[in-house]
Protein backbone atom coordinates (compact mmCIF):
# COMPACT_ATOMS: atom_id res chain seq x y z
CA UNK A 1 0.00 0.00 0.00
CA UNK A 2 1.35 3.49 -1.32
CA UNK A 3 0.88 6.51 1.19
CA UNK A 4 -2.14 8.51 0.57
CA UNK A 5 -2.95 10.69 -2.54
CA UNK A 6 -1.68 14.12 -2.32
CA UNK A 7 -5.29 16.21 -2.05
CA UNK A 8 -6.84 17.95 -4.84
CA UNK A 9 -7.55 21.41 -2.96
CA UNK A 10 -6.28 23.13 0.29
CA UNK A 11 -7.59 21.11 3.34
CA UNK A 12 -8.38 22.92 6.61
CA UNK A 13 -7.24 20.69 9.57
CA UNK A 14 -7.06 21.15 13.79
CA UNK A 15 -3.96 21.86 15.46
CA UNK A 16 -4.39 20.72 18.59
CA UNK A 17 -1.00 21.10 20.26
CA UNK A 18 -0.71 18.64 22.82
CA UNK A 19 -4.83 18.57 23.92
CA UNK A 20 -6.34 15.31 23.16
CA UNK A 21 -8.79 14.77 20.12
CA UNK A 22 -11.26 14.40 22.51
CA UNK A 23 -11.30 17.78 23.85
CA UNK A 24 -11.86 19.07 20.22
CA UNK A 25 -14.37 16.70 19.13
CA UNK A 26 -16.85 19.00 17.88
CA UNK A 27 -14.64 20.68 15.47
CA UNK A 28 -13.77 17.27 14.67
CA UNK A 29 -17.33 16.78 13.40
CA UNK A 30 -17.39 19.74 11.08
CA UNK A 31 -17.52 18.87 7.45
CA UNK A 32 -14.92 21.73 6.42
CA UNK A 33 -12.64 19.46 9.04
CA UNK A 34 -10.42 17.08 7.47
CA UNK A 35 -8.35 16.34 10.53
CA UNK A 36 -6.18 16.95 13.54
CA UNK A 37 -2.43 17.18 14.28
CA UNK A 38 -1.40 16.47 17.85
CA UNK A 39 1.78 16.80 19.49
CA UNK A 40 3.16 14.52 21.71
CA UNK A 41 6.55 14.94 23.44
CA UNK A 42 9.05 11.96 23.23
CA UNK A 43 9.17 11.74 26.72
CA UNK A 44 5.43 10.66 26.70
CA UNK A 45 6.06 8.12 23.91
CA UNK A 46 8.73 6.43 25.68
CA UNK A 47 8.64 6.71 29.37
CA UNK A 48 11.39 4.29 29.81
CA UNK A 49 14.34 2.94 27.87
CA UNK A 50 13.17 0.81 25.25
CA UNK A 51 9.02 0.94 26.51
CA UNK A 52 6.81 2.62 24.66
CA UNK A 53 3.59 3.92 25.47
CA UNK A 54 1.62 5.04 22.46
CA UNK A 55 -1.79 4.80 24.48
CA UNK A 56 -2.31 8.80 23.79
CA UNK A 57 -2.29 7.94 20.03
CA UNK A 58 -4.07 4.92 19.98
CA UNK A 59 -7.35 6.93 22.06
CA UNK A 60 -6.44 9.74 19.55
CA UNK A 61 -6.64 8.01 16.25
CA UNK A 62 -9.72 5.91 17.39
CA UNK A 63 -11.65 8.94 18.03
CA UNK A 64 -10.72 10.38 14.34
CA UNK A 65 -11.20 7.02 13.22
CA UNK A 66 -14.74 7.40 14.44
CA UNK A 67 -15.17 10.60 13.18
CA UNK A 68 -13.75 9.49 9.94
CA UNK A 69 -11.17 11.99 9.99
CA UNK A 70 -7.39 11.75 9.82
CA UNK A 71 -4.93 11.87 12.13
CA UNK A 72 -0.93 13.38 11.96
CA UNK A 73 1.37 12.77 14.55
CA UNK A 74 3.98 15.40 15.53
CA UNK A 75 7.06 14.14 17.42
CA UNK A 76 8.12 16.77 19.61
CA UNK A 77 12.05 16.71 20.57
CA UNK A 78 12.29 20.60 21.24
CA UNK A 79 10.21 22.61 24.13
CA UNK A 80 9.52 26.26 24.46
CA UNK A 81 9.47 26.82 28.26
CA UNK A 82 12.24 26.60 30.70
CA UNK A 83 9.90 23.39 32.81
CA UNK A 84 9.54 21.49 29.84
CA UNK A 85 12.71 19.34 29.37
CA UNK A 86 9.99 16.62 27.90
CA UNK A 87 12.80 13.46 26.89
CA UNK A 88 13.15 10.55 28.76
CA UNK A 89 15.09 11.01 32.03
CA UNK A 90 17.68 8.43 30.54
CA UNK A 91 18.54 10.94 27.51
CA UNK A 92 19.12 13.25 30.51
CA UNK A 93 21.33 11.35 32.79
CA UNK A 94 23.51 8.84 31.13
CA UNK A 95 27.03 9.98 30.45
CA UNK A 96 26.70 9.38 26.64
CA UNK A 97 24.06 11.57 25.87
CA UNK A 98 25.71 14.43 27.21
CA UNK A 99 22.73 15.89 29.04
CA UNK A 100 20.44 15.09 26.10
CA UNK A 101 19.18 18.75 25.67
CA UNK A 102 20.77 22.55 25.17
CA UNK A 103 19.39 25.80 25.95
CA UNK A 104 17.34 27.53 23.54
CA UNK A 105 15.48 30.55 23.25
CA UNK A 106 12.51 31.51 21.39
CA UNK A 107 10.35 34.18 19.77
CA UNK A 108 6.99 33.19 20.09
CA UNK A 109 4.91 35.51 18.26
CA UNK A 110 5.04 39.46 17.62
CA UNK A 111 5.68 41.63 20.02
CA UNK A 112 5.78 38.48 22.94
CA UNK A 113 7.80 38.30 25.11
CA UNK A 114 11.17 35.77 23.86
CA UNK A 115 11.41 32.48 26.38
CA UNK A 116 13.75 29.94 27.10
CA UNK A 117 12.99 26.25 26.21
CA UNK A 118 15.07 23.54 24.97
CA UNK A 119 16.12 21.39 21.97
CA UNK A 120 17.49 17.99 21.71
CA UNK A 121 20.87 17.16 20.80
CA UNK A 122 20.45 15.08 17.83
CA UNK A 123 23.75 15.88 16.58
CA UNK A 124 24.69 13.29 19.11
CA UNK A 125 24.64 9.74 17.75
CA UNK A 126 23.54 8.28 20.74
CA UNK A 127 20.64 10.52 21.24
CA UNK A 128 19.81 10.25 17.67
CA UNK A 129 19.77 6.45 17.39
CA UNK A 130 17.19 6.31 20.58
CA UNK A 131 15.36 9.10 18.77
CA UNK A 132 15.29 6.80 15.19
CA UNK A 133 14.14 3.84 17.41
CA UNK A 134 11.33 5.57 18.42
CA UNK A 135 10.01 6.82 15.22
CA UNK A 136 11.08 2.82 13.86
CA UNK A 137 8.37 1.80 16.74
CA UNK A 138 5.43 4.24 15.72
CA UNK A 139 6.00 3.29 12.17
CA UNK A 140 5.22 -0.76 12.74
CA UNK A 141 2.52 0.50 15.13
CA UNK A 142 1.04 3.33 12.81
CA UNK A 143 2.39 3.37 9.43
CA UNK A 144 -0.66 3.20 7.51
CA UNK A 145 -3.31 4.30 10.27
CA UNK A 146 -1.92 7.62 10.71
CA UNK A 147 -2.24 9.71 7.80
CA UNK A 148 0.99 11.02 8.57
CA UNK A 149 3.52 12.51 10.78
CA UNK A 150 5.81 15.56 10.95
CA UNK A 151 9.22 16.02 13.24
CA UNK A 152 9.43 19.80 14.44
CA UNK A 153 10.63 22.91 13.19
CA UNK A 154 14.45 23.17 12.07
CA UNK A 155 15.12 26.45 13.87
CA UNK A 156 17.11 26.54 17.03
CA UNK A 157 18.91 28.89 18.54
CA UNK A 158 21.12 28.17 21.24
CA UNK A 159 21.98 30.07 24.25
CA UNK A 160 25.57 31.54 24.18
CA UNK A 161 25.05 31.98 19.88
CA UNK A 162 25.34 29.15 17.26
CA UNK A 163 29.41 28.43 18.61
CA UNK A 164 27.90 26.53 21.31
CA UNK A 165 27.26 23.60 19.00
CA UNK A 166 28.26 22.74 15.43
CA UNK A 167 25.89 23.58 12.89
CA UNK A 168 27.03 21.45 10.43
CA UNK A 169 26.86 18.49 12.46
CA UNK A 170 22.91 19.62 13.64
CA UNK A 171 21.61 19.78 9.94
CA UNK A 172 23.55 16.52 9.22
CA UNK A 173 20.94 15.15 12.27
CA UNK A 174 18.06 16.58 10.65
CA UNK A 175 18.44 15.15 7.64
CA UNK A 176 19.24 12.08 8.63
CA UNK A 177 16.13 11.92 10.84
CA UNK A 178 14.04 12.82 8.50
CA UNK A 179 15.43 10.29 6.29
CA UNK A 180 14.83 7.71 8.77
CA UNK A 181 11.18 8.33 9.11
CA UNK A 182 10.41 8.33 5.20
CA UNK A 183 12.26 4.86 5.01
CA UNK A 184 10.56 3.69 8.24
CA UNK A 185 6.99 5.07 7.31
CA UNK A 186 5.71 3.81 3.66
CA UNK A 187 2.05 4.27 3.95
CA UNK A 188 1.74 7.35 5.72
CA UNK A 189 3.30 10.85 4.67
CA UNK A 190 6.10 12.03 6.17
CA UNK A 191 6.58 15.70 6.70
CA UNK A 192 9.87 17.74 8.00
CA UNK A 193 9.33 21.23 9.26
CA UNK A 194 11.45 23.71 7.99
CA UNK A 195 11.77 27.40 8.95
CA UNK A 196 15.49 28.63 9.00
CA UNK A 197 18.47 26.83 10.16
CA UNK A 198 21.10 28.24 12.57
CA UNK A 199 24.07 29.77 11.30
CA UNK A 200 22.54 30.47 7.76
CA UNK A 201 20.51 33.28 6.22
CA UNK A 202 19.15 33.26 2.78
CA UNK A 203 20.74 29.81 1.96
CA UNK A 204 24.40 31.45 2.38
CA UNK A 205 25.86 27.98 3.72
CA UNK A 206 23.27 25.66 1.70
CA UNK A 207 21.46 24.56 4.24
CA UNK A 208 17.89 25.15 2.51
CA UNK A 209 19.37 23.46 -0.55
CA UNK A 210 20.44 20.36 1.13
CA UNK A 211 17.05 19.33 2.80
CA UNK A 212 14.86 20.34 0.11
CA UNK A 213 17.71 17.91 -1.90
CA UNK A 214 17.11 15.29 0.86
CA UNK A 215 12.86 15.60 0.58
CA UNK A 216 13.16 14.71 -3.03
CA UNK A 217 15.99 11.50 -2.69
CA UNK A 218 14.13 10.62 0.08
CA UNK A 219 10.89 11.01 -0.62
CA UNK A 220 9.25 13.49 2.27
CA UNK A 221 7.49 16.02 2.05
CA UNK A 222 8.07 19.59 3.50
CA UNK A 223 5.88 22.15 5.81
CA UNK A 224 6.61 24.29 8.56
CA UNK A 225 5.05 26.10 11.76
CA UNK A 226 4.12 29.39 10.79
CA UNK A 227 2.24 30.85 7.43
CA UNK A 228 2.82 34.47 8.03
CA UNK A 229 2.30 35.87 4.31
CA UNK A 230 5.46 37.77 3.33
CA UNK A 231 7.56 37.77 6.61
CA UNK A 232 10.78 38.88 5.70
CA UNK A 233 12.32 36.53 7.70
CA UNK A 234 10.26 33.23 5.97
CA UNK A 235 10.80 35.17 2.63
CA UNK A 236 14.60 35.09 2.96
CA UNK A 237 14.53 31.30 3.97
CA UNK A 238 12.13 28.52 3.66
CA UNK A 239 9.07 30.22 1.75
CA UNK A 240 11.61 30.74 -1.83
CA UNK A 241 12.16 27.07 -1.79
CA UNK A 242 8.43 25.90 -1.32
CA UNK A 243 7.25 28.29 -3.98
CA UNK A 244 9.66 26.68 -6.49
CA UNK A 245 9.85 23.23 -5.29
CA UNK A 246 6.24 22.20 -3.70
CA UNK A 247 5.29 20.34 -7.28
CA UNK A 248 8.71 18.02 -6.80
CA UNK A 249 7.05 17.42 -3.02
CA UNK A 250 5.15 14.41 -2.12
CA UNK A 251 3.29 17.02 0.28
CA UNK A 252 3.29 20.34 1.83
CA UNK A 253 1.72 20.87 5.29
CA UNK A 254 2.24 23.98 7.29
CA UNK A 255 0.65 25.07 10.30
CA UNK A 256 -1.40 28.57 11.53
CA UNK A 257 -0.65 28.25 15.51
CA UNK A 258 -1.00 30.29 18.06
CA UNK A 259 2.40 32.71 17.59
CA UNK A 260 1.23 33.22 14.16
CA UNK A 261 -2.11 34.42 14.94
CA UNK A 262 -0.16 38.08 16.69
CA UNK A 263 1.23 38.93 13.30
CA UNK A 264 -0.41 42.09 11.52
CA UNK A 265 -0.38 42.25 8.13
CA UNK A 266 1.60 45.65 7.37
CA UNK A 267 -0.87 46.56 4.49
CA UNK A 268 -3.77 46.69 6.85
CA UNK A 269 -2.15 47.20 10.46
CA UNK A 270 -4.62 44.10 11.29
CA UNK A 271 -4.02 40.47 11.62
CA UNK A 272 -3.82 38.44 8.54
CA UNK A 273 -7.57 37.44 7.65
CA UNK A 274 -7.85 33.27 7.22
CA UNK A 275 -8.72 34.05 3.55
CA UNK A 276 -5.22 36.21 2.50
CA UNK A 277 -3.92 33.21 5.46
CA UNK A 278 -5.06 29.94 2.74
CA UNK A 279 -4.76 31.66 -0.51
CA UNK A 280 -0.59 32.88 0.15
CA UNK A 281 -0.56 29.16 1.44
CA UNK A 282 -1.76 27.86 -1.65
CA UNK A 283 -1.19 29.98 -4.40
CA UNK A 284 2.48 30.99 -3.57
CA UNK A 285 3.84 28.12 -0.89
CA UNK A 286 1.85 24.97 -2.29
CA UNK A 287 0.24 24.09 0.95
CA UNK A 288 -1.69 21.13 0.82
CA UNK A 289 -2.85 20.82 4.70
CA UNK A 290 -3.22 24.10 6.65
CA UNK A 291 -3.29 22.94 10.58
CA UNK A 292 -5.16 25.76 12.31
CA UNK A 293 -5.11 26.51 15.85
CA UNK A 294 -8.36 25.74 17.63
CA UNK A 295 -8.14 29.45 18.90
CA UNK A 296 -8.28 31.13 15.47
CA UNK A 297 -10.78 32.91 14.94
CA UNK A 298 -12.83 31.38 12.49
CA UNK A 299 -13.09 28.09 13.96
CA UNK A 300 -15.09 29.63 16.71
CA UNK A 301 -16.85 32.45 14.59
CA UNK A 302 -17.78 30.30 11.57
CA UNK A 303 -21.03 27.51 11.31
CA UNK A 304 -19.74 24.10 9.83
CA UNK A 305 -19.26 24.68 6.33
CA UNK A 306 -19.81 28.59 6.28
CA UNK A 307 -16.43 30.18 5.69
CA UNK A 308 -13.35 27.72 5.77
CA UNK A 309 -10.53 29.43 4.53
CA UNK A 310 -9.94 27.66 1.05
CA UNK A 311 -11.01 31.18 -1.55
Amino acid sequence: MARPERPASLQNYIFAGGDTAESHRDLLARDDIGGIQIVYSWRKLEPREGEYDFSAIERDLALADAADKALWVQVQDRFFRPQDRLVPDYILTEPRYDGGLIRQVDNPGEGVPTEQGWATKQWNPAVRARFQALLSALAERFDGKIEGINLPETSVDPIGGVEAFDCDAYVDAEIANAAHASAAFRRSHVVQYVNFWPCEWNDDRGYMTRIFAAAFEHGFGIGGPDIVPNKRAQVKNSYPFLHRNHERLPIVAMAVQEPTLTYRDPATGTAFDPETIAAYARDYLGVDIIFWTAEAPWLSEAEAGDNAPNP
